[in-house]
C-alpha cells in the first residue's frame, strides 16, 4: 500500500512542473520560424486541444485513483490487451519526456564547463537521472516538497520576465500577424501541443494523493489555467520584444526576450528558470513513469517483483530503478528529435484511448463506476477529441508512427505469450457487450473492485452501517404483492439467518405495520421489529419492481429497508434510520436503484450513495 503523502499543492506543482519545459524555453523560436507571430494563436489552440484530455482524465481519476493512472483506466475499461498497449505507451512516453528534460539539464550544465562536448552533456544528464532516482527511492513526499520549491521559483521568474517585457513590446512586431496558411498554424499547434501533455500525468500518482477525488481535479485545473495563461503571455512578450531575425529558429527564445527587457542579468535569470523547468519535468517524470510498470505488475501484466515497495520508505523501488535504467539508456542512444517526436505520438495515442475509456465506462452501466467529476458535453466532447487527436497523429510524421507501432507490436507479443494465459479479468467493454446481448449477467470482479475503490478514495473507514450492508441479504422481486406477501417473504429469508421462528418474524412485522404505517415517503418503506437477545442487529434490502401495495391510499413501494434488532440496539436503530435517510436523499438513488441489474448492484447503490 502506497503512502498518501501528496496534497492539492503537490498535485498542482507536479502537474505544472511537468508542463513547463522545452515547450516554453525551446519551441517558440522554431514555431516562429514556421508561422511568425501567429505562433501565439498556435499555442492558444494547443491549450484548447488539451481540454478534452484533461477533462477525461479528471473523470477517470476521481472514479479510479490508482497507481498507473491512464494505464489503469484503459486496462479496466478496454481489457488486458489494450492495457498492455496503454501501460507501455504511458511508461515510455513519460520516461522519454523525462529523458528530454534531463538532456536539457545537461545542455545548461555544459555551458559552464570549458571545452564541453555532447558526451559531457549526456554525462550530466545521466548524473541528474541518478540524483532524481535516489529522491524517488527515498520518499515521494520529498519529491513533492522539492517540486513545490522548484515550481514556485519557476513561476516567479516567468512573472518577472513578463512584467519587465510587456512595457517594451513593439506593436509593429505583430504585423502582419498571419504570415502563413491556416494549415501551417494548425500544424504548429500540433507540434507545441506536447508542451501541455505533462498535465494529465499526475493521474499516475492518484493512489498517493489525499482525497484524490477532490485534490487531483482541482490541482489539474489550477495548473492548466495558470500554466496555459503564462505560456500565451510569455510567447506574446517574446514575439513583441525579440527582433524576427534573432527569434526565428532560436533555441533560447525566452532568454533573448529577457536580454532585451532585463539585460544580461535577465538572460541568466531565465537560464536558471529553464534549469528549474527541466528539473521539475525530469523529477515528475521519474515519479509518474515508475507507477505504470508497478500497476501492470499488480495486475499480472508484468512480473510480480516490479510491484514491490520499500518496507522502509514505502516507495516502489524496483519500478523506479527499472525506469531510471531505461531513461539512462535512452539518453545514451537516441537523438533529441527522435526522442521528442516519439514521446509526442505516444502521448496523443494515450489521449485517444483515455477518451475511449470514458465512453466505455459510461456506457457499461456499472453501478460502482462513480466518478466525482464528470466530463461535460458527453459524449460529443470525447468523440470530437478522438477525431482531433487522430488527425494530430497523422501530422507527426512517419518515423514516430513506425516507432510507436513497434512498441505496440512488442506489447501485443508480450500479451500473447505472457499475459493472455494469466489474466481472466473482465473489462467494462466485455461487461457492456454482455449487458446488451444477455438478459442476465453474472457479477464481475471489476464491479467489486470499483466499489472498493469508491469506498476507500475519501480516506474514511467503513462504519457499522457499511459493514452491515456489505453482509446483508438482498431480495429482488419482480411481481406485484401486498404488505402481507412481503412480510411472509421477508420472514422466510430472515428466519435461518437470525435463528428465529418464521411465524414470529412474520407476526412481528405485521403487528408493527398495524400500529402505524412504515411507509415513510412515497416509494420507500422501513419495516422494523424487535427480537429477543442482546447485541443483535440486521438489515434486509428488498426491491419490488412492480411495487408493494401497503395501502390503497399510498402509491406502491419499490424500496424496502427492513431493520431487525434486539432491545439494547435501539440507539443504533435510530442511527441506521439516519443513514438510510442520507442514502435515499441522493439525487440519483431512485434511478440507480431501479436500473440495477442484480442484487450486488443494488448493494452498490446503497454503499455508494454517501
Amino acid at each position: 500500500m502506497l503512502k498518501k503523502d501528496l496534497k492539492m499543492l503537490d498535485v498542482f506543482c507536479l502537474a505544472a512542473g511537468a508542463m513547463i519545459s522545452s515547450g516554453l524555453f525551446v519551441l517558440p523560436g522554431i514555431a516562429y520560424a514556421m508561422v511568425g507571430p501567429a505562433m501565439i494563436l498556435s499555442y492558444a489552440m494547443a491549450s484548447v486541444f488539451m481540454i478534452p484530455a484533461m477533462l477525461a482524465q479528471a473523470e477517470l481519476v476521481t472514479a479510479m485513483p490508482k497507481a498507473g493512472g491512464s494505464y489503469f483506466f484503459i486496462e479496466r475499461s478496454l481489457g488486458p490487451l489494450a492495457g498492455s498497449w496503454a501501460g507501455l505507451l504511458n511508461w515510455i512516453s513519460i520516461a522519454l519526456k523525462a529523458a528530454f528534460a534531463l538532456i536539457g539539464i545537461g545542455a545548461v550544465g555544459a555551458q559552464f564547463i570549458p571545452g564541453a562536448t555532447p558526451l559531457t552533456m549526456k554525462l550530466i544528464a545521466i548524473l541528474g537521472c541518478v540524483v532524481f532516482t535516489v529522491l524517488n527511492l527515498v520518499s515521494v513526499k520529498s519529491v513533492g516538497r522539492l517540486q513545490i520549491f522548484l515550481v514556485v521559483g519557476l513561476l516567479l521568474i516567468l512573472v518577472l520576465v513578463v512584467g519587465a517585457g510587456v512595457p517594451q513590446t513593439n506593436s509593429a512586431a505583430y504585423i502582419p500577424f498571419i504570415q502563413s496558411d491556416l494549415r501551417s498554424i494548425f500544424a504548429v499547434a500540433g507540434m507545441v501541443f506536447v508542451s501541455f501533455g505533462g498535465l494529465t500525468k499526475v493521474a499516475s500518482v492518484g493512489e498517493e494523493v489525499t482525497r484524490p477525488d477532490i485534490n487531483i481535479p482541482r490541482g489539474m485545473f489550477l495548473a492548466f489555467g495558470v500554466v496555459s495563461g503564462l505560456y500565451i503571455v510569455v510567447i506574446f512578450v517574446t514575439a513583441g520584444t525579440v527582433p524576427p531575425e534573432i527569434l526565428s529558429g532560436s533555441l533560447v527564445p525566452i532568454s533573448e526576450s529577457a536580454r532585451v527587457s532585463l539585460g544580461r542579468v535577465g538572460m541568466i535569470i531565465v537560464d536558471v528558470a529553464a534549469l528549474f523547468a527541466f528539473i521539475t519535468t525530469a523529477n515528475a517524470g521519474i515519479l509518474s513513469a515508475s507507477r505504470s510498470p508497478m500497476a501492470m505488475s499488480r495486475d499480472g501484466l508484468l512480473p510480480a517483483f516490479l510491484s514491490k515497495t520499500s518496507k522502509r520508505f514505502g516507495t516502489p523501488h524496483v519500478a523506479v530503478i527499472i525506469t531510471a535504467i531505461f531513461i539512462i539508456s535512452v539518453i545514451a542512444a537516441l537523438s533529441i528529435e527522435d526522442l521528442v517526436k516519439t514521446a509526442s505520438t505516444m502521448m496523443i495515442l494515450m489521449f485517444i484511448l483515455v477518451n475511449v475509456a470514458v465512453i466505455i465506462m459510461r456506457q457499461s452501466g456499472m453501478q460502482s463506476y462513480r466518478p466525482v467529476f464528470r466530463t461535460p458535453l458527453y459524449p460529443i466532447l470525447p468523440i470530437l477529441a478522438i477525431v482531433l487527436y487522430s488527425f494530430l497523429i497523422v501530422e507527426m510524421g512517419t518515423i514516430p508512427l513506425l516507432l510507436t507501432g513497434a512498441f505496440g507490436l512488442i506489447a501485443s507479443v508480450w500479451f500473447t505469450f505472457y499475459v493472455w494465459r494469466r489474466i481472466r479479468r473482465e473489462s467494462a467493454l466485455v461487461y457492456m457487450v454482455k449487458r446488451i446481448s444477455a438478459k442476465a449477467i453474472s457479477r464481475t470482479t471489476l464491479e467489486d473492485e470499483l466499489r472498493q475503490i469508491s469506498l476507500e478514495r475519501s480516506g474514511e473507514e467503513l462504519d457499522r452501517f457499511d459493514r452491515l450492508i456489505q453482509k446483508c441479504t438482498i431480495v429482488d422481486v419482480d411481481e406485484k404483492m401486498d404488505a402481507k406477501g412481503l412480510f411472509q417473504k421477508m420472514a422466510k429469508v430472515l428466519a435461518p439467518r437470525l435463528d428465529v421462528d418464521e411465524d414470529v418474524l412474520y407476526n412481528g412485522f405485521l403487528s408493527r405495520e398495524e400500529e402505524s404505517s412504515t411507509v415513510i415517503q412515497p416509494g420507500l418503506a422501513i419495516p422494523h421489529m424487535i427480537i429477543e437477545g442482546e447485541k443483535r442487529f440486521d438489515i434486509l434490502l428488498v426491491r419490488c419492481r412492480e411495487g408493494v401495495q401497503f395501502s390503497e391510499l399510498q402509491p406502491p413501494v419499490k424500496t424496502i429497508f427492513a431493520l431487525i434488532g434486539s432491545m439494547d440496539e435501539r440507539n443504533y436503530h435510530l442511527r441506521a434510520l439516519m443513514r438510510i435517510a442520507q442514502v435515499v436523499r441522493h439525487p440519483e438513488f431512485e434511478s440507480r436503484w431501479m436500473a440495477a441489474k442484480s442484487t450486488e448492484q443494488l448493494r452498490d447503490v446503497v454503499l455508494l450513495s454517501k
